[in-house]
């Protein structure tokens, strides 16, 4: 530890008001060290590492940290700031700022001294210490584990690093006895992962253990982190009581703990409240809720659902809103570009007319360009047909798990036969989701409990769920759906335009996210008719155009101004190329998650003027998908071209303008025309690494 951090990499005055501020204020001290030696290039692996979950935590601490091929050595600066810091943690701002760098190999004893680091967080007397040290030389030697020079606390009652990372992963029983069977201390298993692997995963386990000891509870915490893991004893599962798995990257050998209780959540809620997540698992157990880690309860009674799984299970309403919606979009997506693809190249071969023919069943001639182009067309429609169906089945999924399945598709079947439409999709999959979660609450004797997800949930959520359609909100829906349709249909001249300039900016927003699918799925719910209106295919255009300008732009700038660029930018803006032509937006993420505040508005600017263009010339497509390579299925196409460039050329200006306005870093060096980045190592260039 003792070459990991020494009095110059601690800052006990940090002035800085924003945590981009505060990263790179620590990684300039690195960086003078040379503990890192691309600065820009290691601060974009750490605010994509942040993009992934902020990195604020309860009681006052930020812990910023990433792996990168940027970091010559694990390094680890300390800040301590008087106003305090936003790092994402729901009590408020960090005054402790820990900024941990890790080099994209680094060695399993220096990952553990970092791990051990991550525990002692947890632990208020050692937090204290740092808020009370006066001299950077004392702080650095407090977190080496070593005595400070001006003493802070008695040695006995603040554990060091070293000792922590020695320390014993079982939590014996406190004061408290919670019994288990046969009279004995209830036992829980757990496993803590993070996207990194180095500081989150080991102070969920730390938290985890201390309340634990003060519930009376055994806890027996297995960190799956950089370090790697030491698989928990077949033993120790087998004699567990519950499970909790805490996680925001996939449990390695998650089938180990079938048939236990479990509690299935994010890392961060294990940190800031454990001693709930112990009551929730022991409420299951008592209840026999016993669930088979990664699958559904027996009684349909599901631990976490898809959703839940991705996030904190205290998350609000309007967050797992937006998940359950965004389940169903995602699953929904491949159904619309298969589908609409192939309607598309059907009317590419044998015209708009070939909606018209007979089912190639009894009417296919192999050597006819138009049996080609009507069997196509009609593998399409029925692909295409599958949208709201699979749209609400998979809303459904992702509130209730496979339960919700069977009420969700119903529902949207439904949907379709009463005209309803997507709207019609949206609302039967919450309210399958909300009834199967309704029935789920049902205590039932356990001999009934076999049956359950295969006749009682299934039976009894489609009857409602089809009820409710056919009888109650079908109708007002269907209505809606109709006034929307006409509405679109009677847009023309400035409000046309305007709407396209407002789909331009939502697809440029998130790129890819939440909001991108909004617009998206608004445009494909459009076309998804085997004969859409001139107003739908307008605005599918617009959409399509927009989202393909944010990647292209990245591009033609690491291009055009390569010396404003890292390496590693550099190296993803060739990527950006294809996947902006193949209209796939994600293509811009890595520039966004390293400048948003320069990318992302420049992007939201751009795809406005490709959208409100797109519109104003008329553009048309059928198909949902594809980028340039769908243009000859476009209607006016140079100019659809045209109003693309335009985005794209106002996005890289942007881009290049505000890029060029910013402060130099430290040290950096200007980079000659054409020439290589005399910052970028010399490794070459690399993506940002992850754990």
């Amino acid at each position: 530890m003792s070459d990991m951090i020494s009095a110059d990499l601690v800052d006990l005055d940090l002035s800085a008001d924003t945590k981009e501020a505060a990263a790179r204020a620590l990684a300039e001290r690195m960086a003078d060290r040379g503990r890192v030696t691309d600065l820009e290039g290691f601060l974009a692996d750490v605010a994509a590492r942040e993009a992934q979950m902020p990195t604020g935590l309860d009681g006052g601490i930020g812990i910023p940290h990433c792996r990168s091929e940027h970091v010559t050595e694990p390094t680890l600066a300390f800040g301590r700031s008087a106003r305090g810091i936003d790092f994402g943690a729901a009590d408020g701002p960090a005054d402790l700022v820990f900024l941990i760098a890790a080099p994209a190999g680094a060695d399993d004893a220096h990952l553990t001294i970092l791990s051990a680091l991550a525990r002692q967080l947890m632990n208020a007397e050692f937090t204290d210490a740092l808020r009370a040290v006066g001299d950077p030389a004392d702080a650095a030697a407090l977190i080496r584990g070593e005595e400070p020079a001006a003493a802070v606390g008695d040695e006995d009652s603040v554990a060091t690093p070293a000792a922590a990372s020695a320390g014993a992963a079982t939590v014996g029983t406190g004061d408290r006895e919670d019994p288990g069977p046969s009279g004995r201390p209830f036992r829980i298993v757990a496993v803590t992962s993070c996207p990194t692997g180095i500081a989150h995963t080991y102070m969920a386990a730390e938290s985890l253990e201390n309340a634990g000891r003060e519930e009376g509870v055994e806890v027996v915490v297995e960190t799956q982190g950089s370090a790697g893991f030491d698989r928990l004893d077949p033993a120790v599962i087998a004699a567990a009581d519950g499970v909790i798995l805490a996680h925001d990257v996939p449990v390695r050998e998650k089938d180990r703990f079938a048939g236990k209780p479990t509690v299935d959540t994010g890392v961060k809620a294990a940190i800031n409240r454990p001693g709930e997540l112990i009551g929730e698992v022991r409420g299951k157990a008592a209840r026999g809720e016993v669930t088979a880690a990664g699958a559904t309860d027996p009684s349909g009674a599901a631990g976490a659902t898809p959703v839940e799984r991705g996030g904190e299970s205290g998350e609000g309403y309007g967050t797992k809103l937006r998940k359950w919606l965004m389940s169903g979009v995602s699953y929904m997506v491949p159904f619309v570009a298969a589908g609409g693809l192939l309607i598309a190249l059907g009317f590419a071969i044998g015209g708009y007319e070939i909606n018209k023919a007979p089912s190639v069943m009894d009417h296919f001639v192999w050597t006819q360009a138009d049996s080609w182009a009507a069997l196509l067309f009609q593998i399409g429609g029925v692909a295409f047909a599958f949208l709201v169906p699979v749209l609400a089945g998979y809303i459904a999924y992702g509130m209730a798990d496979r339960p919700g399945l069977v009420p969700g598709f119903v529902g949207g079947s439904i949907a379709l036969t009463i005209d309803a439409g997507f709207l019609g999709g949206l609302a039967a999959g919450l309210i399958s989701g909300a009834v199967v979660l309704a029935i789920q609450r049902v205590r039932i004797p356990k001999a009934l409990r076999g049956i359950m997800p295969v006749v009682v949930i299934p039976l009894i959520s489609a009857a409602v769920v089809g009820f409710l359609m056919f009888v109650v909100i079908g109708k007002p829906i269907a209505s809606a759906q109709s006034a929307m349709t006409d509405w679109l249909n009677g847009l023309s001249g400035a409000n046309a335009v305007l709407l396209g300039a407002l789909l331009g900016l939502m697809m440029c927003f998130d790129l890819g996210g939440p909001v991108n699918k909004v617009a998206y799925t608004f445009a494909t719910a459009g076309i998804a008719v085997a004969s859409p209106s001139d107003s739908a295919m307008k605005i599918m255009a617009a959409v399509m155009a927009a989202g393909m300008v944010p990647p292209l732009a990245m591009a033609l700038a690491t291009t055009v101004r390569g010396r404003l660029f890292n390496a590693a930018e550099r190296e993803n803006g060739k990527a950006a190329w294809v996947l902006g032509a193949s209209f796939i937006s994600e293509g811009a993420i890595p520039f966004a998650a390293a400048d948003p505040l320069r990318v992302i508005p420049s992007s939201m600017v751009g795809g406005a003027v490709t959208g409100a263009l797109s519109m104003a010339f008329g553009a048309t497509l059928r198909a949902p998908h594809g980028g340039i390579f769908v243009v000859p299925l476009i209607g006016n196409p140079l100019l659809y071209l045209v109003a693309i460039a335009a985005g794209v050329c106002v996005t890289t200006a942007l881009v290049i303008v505000l890029k060029g306005l910013r402060k130099p870093a430290r040290g950096a060096t200007a980079q000659g025309a054409g020439g290589a980045d005399p910052s970028a190592p010399a490794t070459g260039a690399k993506q940002p690494v992850a754990a």
